[in-house]
Protein backbone atom coordinates (compact mmCIF):
# COMPACT_ATOMS: atom_id res chain seq x y z
CA UNK A 1 0.00 0.00 0.00
CA UNK A 2 1.40 3.54 -1.11
CA UNK A 3 1.40 5.66 2.36
CA UNK A 4 -0.95 8.53 2.20
CA UNK A 5 0.02 11.71 3.03
CA UNK A 6 -1.21 14.37 5.50
CA UNK A 7 -0.88 18.00 4.74
CA UNK A 8 0.15 19.60 8.31
CA UNK A 9 0.86 22.76 10.03
CA UNK A 10 4.50 22.63 11.09
CA UNK A 11 5.36 24.49 14.91
CA UNK A 12 8.36 25.20 17.02
CA UNK A 13 7.27 22.02 19.31
CA UNK A 14 8.78 18.44 19.54
CA UNK A 15 6.86 16.57 16.68
CA UNK A 16 5.62 19.49 15.23
CA UNK A 17 2.03 18.90 14.97
CA UNK A 18 -0.02 20.89 17.37
CA UNK A 19 -3.47 21.96 15.62
CA UNK A 20 -6.43 20.00 16.97
CA UNK A 21 -7.98 19.89 13.57
CA UNK A 22 -5.17 17.84 11.80
CA UNK A 23 -4.43 15.77 14.76
CA UNK A 24 -7.44 14.19 14.03
CA UNK A 25 -7.00 12.87 10.67
CA UNK A 26 -3.45 11.88 12.16
CA UNK A 27 -5.52 9.90 15.18
CA UNK A 28 -7.82 8.27 12.83
CA UNK A 29 -4.86 6.87 10.20
CA UNK A 30 -2.89 5.66 13.37
CA UNK A 31 -5.75 4.02 14.57
CA UNK A 32 -6.76 2.29 11.59
CA UNK A 33 -3.10 1.31 10.62
CA UNK A 34 -2.84 2.89 7.73
CA UNK A 35 0.52 4.27 6.75
CA UNK A 36 1.04 7.89 5.69
CA UNK A 37 3.71 10.13 5.48
CA UNK A 38 3.10 14.21 6.87
CA UNK A 39 4.39 17.57 4.36
CA UNK A 40 4.53 20.22 6.19
CA UNK A 41 3.07 24.00 4.85
CA UNK A 42 3.19 27.00 6.49
CA UNK A 43 0.36 29.11 7.12
CA UNK A 44 1.64 31.78 4.18
CA UNK A 45 2.08 28.43 1.73
CA UNK A 46 -1.62 26.76 2.46
CA UNK A 47 -3.36 28.89 -0.25
CA UNK A 48 -0.78 28.48 -3.27
CA UNK A 49 0.19 24.92 -2.31
CA UNK A 50 -3.55 23.68 -2.40
CA UNK A 51 -4.22 25.03 -4.55
CA UNK A 52 -1.53 23.78 -7.09
CA UNK A 53 -2.56 19.93 -5.74
CA UNK A 54 -6.10 20.86 -6.80
CA UNK A 55 -7.38 21.01 -3.30
CA UNK A 56 -10.68 22.46 -2.53
CA UNK A 57 -11.90 25.05 -0.76
CA UNK A 58 -13.19 25.52 3.20
CA UNK A 59 -16.03 27.97 4.16
CA UNK A 60 -15.15 29.30 7.36
CA UNK A 61 -17.52 31.67 8.70
CA UNK A 62 -18.99 32.39 5.21
CA UNK A 63 -15.81 32.93 3.85
CA UNK A 64 -14.03 30.46 1.32
CA UNK A 65 -10.50 29.22 2.40
CA UNK A 66 -7.80 26.97 1.79
CA UNK A 67 -6.87 25.23 4.76
CA UNK A 68 -5.77 22.35 6.36
CA UNK A 69 -5.88 19.69 7.06
CA UNK A 70 -6.07 17.57 3.61
CA UNK A 71 -5.01 14.39 2.57
CA UNK A 72 -3.91 12.48 -0.43
CA UNK A 73 -4.53 9.47 -1.04
CA UNK A 74 -2.63 7.99 -3.96
CA UNK A 75 -4.29 4.77 -3.88
CA UNK A 76 -7.37 5.91 -5.47
CA UNK A 77 -6.71 9.48 -6.40
CA UNK A 78 -8.80 11.10 -3.56
CA UNK A 79 -7.68 14.86 -2.31
CA UNK A 80 -9.85 15.30 0.93
CA UNK A 81 -10.29 18.65 2.74
CA UNK A 82 -11.64 18.97 5.95
CA UNK A 83 -11.13 16.51 8.98
CA UNK A 84 -14.57 15.73 9.37
CA UNK A 85 -14.86 14.45 4.96
CA UNK A 86 -11.32 12.88 6.23
CA UNK A 87 -12.47 10.54 8.68
CA UNK A 88 -15.48 10.09 6.22
CA UNK A 89 -13.57 9.08 3.55
CA UNK A 90 -11.19 6.44 5.38
CA UNK A 91 -13.84 5.12 6.66
CA UNK A 92 -15.61 4.12 3.24
CA UNK A 93 -12.61 3.90 1.70
CA UNK A 94 -10.96 1.63 4.70
CA UNK A 95 -13.56 0.42 6.48
CA UNK A 96 -11.62 -2.33 8.71
CA UNK A 97 -11.48 -0.93 12.66
CA UNK A 98 -14.39 1.45 11.99
CA UNK A 99 -15.04 4.50 13.74
CA UNK A 100 -18.11 5.42 12.73
CA UNK A 101 -19.74 1.53 14.31
CA UNK A 102 -23.36 1.03 14.50
CA UNK A 103 -24.33 3.48 12.00
CA UNK A 104 -23.15 6.32 14.76
CA UNK A 105 -22.15 9.20 12.01
CA UNK A 106 -25.00 11.36 12.65
CA UNK A 107 -24.98 11.17 16.69
CA UNK A 108 -21.19 11.64 16.75
CA UNK A 109 -21.92 15.09 14.64
CA UNK A 110 -24.68 16.02 17.07
CA UNK A 111 -22.52 15.31 19.83
CA UNK A 112 -19.78 17.35 18.19
CA UNK A 113 -21.91 20.16 17.38
CA UNK A 114 -22.80 20.13 21.02
CA UNK A 115 -19.85 20.81 22.22
CA UNK A 116 -18.75 23.46 19.86
CA UNK A 117 -21.90 24.87 21.48
CA UNK A 118 -21.25 24.93 24.80
CA UNK A 119 -17.63 25.81 24.38
CA UNK A 120 -18.94 29.56 22.22
CA UNK A 121 -16.93 32.39 22.27
CA UNK A 122 -13.98 30.84 24.15
CA UNK A 123 -13.07 28.86 21.46
CA UNK A 124 -10.74 31.42 20.44
CA UNK A 125 -9.03 31.73 23.75
CA UNK A 126 -6.74 28.96 22.73
CA UNK A 127 -5.50 30.81 19.80
CA UNK A 128 -3.40 32.97 22.27
CA UNK A 129 -0.90 30.64 22.78
CA UNK A 130 -1.06 28.88 19.43
CA UNK A 131 0.31 31.76 17.78
CA UNK A 132 2.98 31.59 20.16
CA UNK A 133 4.55 28.43 19.21
CA UNK A 134 4.14 28.63 15.42
CA UNK A 135 7.48 28.77 13.06
CA UNK A 136 8.31 32.85 12.64
CA UNK A 137 6.90 32.54 9.00
CA UNK A 138 3.45 31.74 10.23
CA UNK A 139 3.13 33.34 13.01
CA UNK A 140 2.25 36.94 11.64
CA UNK A 141 -0.01 35.37 8.84
CA UNK A 142 -1.62 33.66 11.45
CA UNK A 143 -2.41 36.41 13.51
CA UNK A 144 -3.62 39.01 10.54
CA UNK A 145 -6.10 35.67 9.84
CA UNK A 146 -7.93 34.88 12.94
CA UNK A 147 -8.06 39.04 13.23
CA UNK A 148 -9.89 38.93 10.14
CA UNK A 149 -12.07 35.94 10.97
CA UNK A 150 -12.63 36.95 14.74
CA UNK A 151 -12.88 40.98 13.91
CA UNK A 152 -10.99 42.03 16.37
CA UNK A 153 -6.98 41.96 17.65
CA UNK A 154 -5.53 38.62 18.75
CA UNK A 155 -4.81 40.64 22.20
CA UNK A 156 -8.71 40.96 22.70
CA UNK A 157 -9.74 37.64 22.14
CA UNK A 158 -9.43 36.51 26.43
CA UNK A 159 -7.77 39.64 27.84
CA UNK A 160 -7.28 38.85 31.35
CA UNK A 161 -9.95 39.72 33.79
CA UNK A 162 -13.34 39.39 33.57
CA UNK A 163 -13.40 38.45 29.92
CA UNK A 164 -10.94 35.47 30.78
CA UNK A 165 -12.52 33.80 33.69
CA UNK A 166 -15.94 33.53 31.63
CA UNK A 167 -13.56 31.22 28.77
CA UNK A 168 -12.06 29.30 31.40
CA UNK A 169 -16.13 28.63 32.87
CA UNK A 170 -17.37 28.27 29.64
CA UNK A 171 -14.29 25.68 28.74
CA UNK A 172 -14.87 23.78 32.18
CA UNK A 173 -18.55 23.65 31.23
CA UNK A 174 -17.91 22.24 27.86
CA UNK A 175 -15.39 19.38 29.55
CA UNK A 176 -17.70 18.81 32.03
CA UNK A 177 -20.71 18.08 29.96
CA UNK A 178 -18.32 16.07 28.20
CA UNK A 179 -17.37 14.05 30.98
CA UNK A 180 -21.16 13.63 32.29
CA UNK A 181 -21.47 12.06 28.58
CA UNK A 182 -18.07 9.61 29.29
CA UNK A 183 -20.04 8.35 33.14
CA UNK A 184 -23.21 7.55 31.45
CA UNK A 185 -21.36 4.60 30.46
CA UNK A 186 -19.67 2.06 31.73
CA UNK A 187 -17.38 1.35 29.75
CA UNK A 188 -14.03 2.85 28.13
CA UNK A 189 -15.35 5.13 25.42
CA UNK A 190 -18.16 7.39 24.60
CA UNK A 191 -19.97 4.27 23.43
CA UNK A 192 -19.16 1.77 26.61
CA UNK A 193 -16.57 -0.92 25.08
CA UNK A 194 -16.76 0.41 21.07
CA UNK A 195 -14.30 2.75 20.29
CA UNK A 196 -15.44 5.54 17.88
CA UNK A 197 -14.81 8.96 16.19
CA UNK A 198 -16.13 10.55 19.26
CA UNK A 199 -13.51 9.02 21.25
CA UNK A 200 -11.03 10.64 18.82
CA UNK A 201 -13.08 14.15 19.14
CA UNK A 202 -12.59 14.22 22.87
CA UNK A 203 -8.51 13.63 22.60
CA UNK A 204 -8.43 16.36 19.90
CA UNK A 205 -9.74 18.40 21.86
CA UNK A 206 -7.26 17.70 24.86
CA UNK A 207 -4.28 17.76 22.25
CA UNK A 208 -4.17 21.70 22.03
CA UNK A 209 -4.46 22.48 25.66
CA UNK A 210 -1.88 19.88 26.43
CA UNK A 211 0.84 20.68 23.37
CA UNK A 212 0.45 24.86 23.95
CA UNK A 213 1.02 24.85 27.73
CA UNK A 214 -2.93 25.62 28.58
CA UNK A 215 -2.89 23.05 30.98
CA UNK A 216 -0.31 25.30 33.15
CA UNK A 217 -2.44 28.17 33.41
CA UNK A 218 -3.45 28.09 36.75
CA UNK A 219 -6.63 26.44 35.83
CA UNK A 220 -6.00 22.68 37.24
CA UNK A 221 -9.32 21.39 35.89
CA UNK A 222 -8.65 20.39 32.41
CA UNK A 223 -5.51 18.08 33.69
CA UNK A 224 -7.79 16.81 36.63
CA UNK A 225 -10.63 15.78 34.05
CA UNK A 226 -8.13 14.36 31.44
CA UNK A 227 -6.75 12.06 34.45
CA UNK A 228 -10.15 10.86 35.65
CA UNK A 229 -12.81 10.82 32.98
CA UNK A 230 -13.37 7.41 31.86
CA UNK A 231 -11.84 5.98 28.82
CA UNK A 232 -8.58 8.34 29.23
CA UNK A 233 -7.54 7.19 32.23
CA UNK A 234 -8.83 5.97 36.07
CA UNK A 235 -5.50 6.07 37.62
CA UNK A 236 -2.38 6.97 37.56
CA UNK A 237 -0.83 3.29 36.46
CA UNK A 238 -3.23 3.38 33.58
CA UNK A 239 -2.22 7.22 32.32
CA UNK A 240 0.23 5.99 29.54
CA UNK A 241 -1.72 3.23 28.44
CA UNK A 242 -5.78 4.27 28.07
CA UNK A 243 -5.42 7.66 27.16
CA UNK A 244 -6.30 8.05 23.18
CA UNK A 245 -3.72 10.56 23.08
CA UNK A 246 -1.01 8.01 23.15
CA UNK A 247 -3.14 4.74 22.61
CA UNK A 248 -4.70 5.73 18.98
CA UNK A 249 -1.19 6.65 17.90
CA UNK A 250 -0.20 9.19 15.19
CA UNK A 251 2.80 8.33 14.12
CA UNK A 252 3.45 9.02 10.34
CA UNK A 253 5.66 6.30 8.44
Amino acid sequence: MIPLILYDIPSQLEGKHWSSNTVKPRFVLGYKGLPFRVEWVEYPDIAPRMKAIGARQNKVDGREMYTLPVVSDPNTGALITDSWEIAAYLETTYPEKPIFPNKSKGLIHALDTAFNNHRGAASAFPLLRAGEILNERSTEYFVTTMEAIFKQKISEFSPEGPKRDEHWVAIERAMGTCKEWYDEEEGKWLMGNIFSYADILTASRLFLPQEVGMMGSGKSYLLMWRRNAKGFSKDSNESQQDCPIRMIGCQST
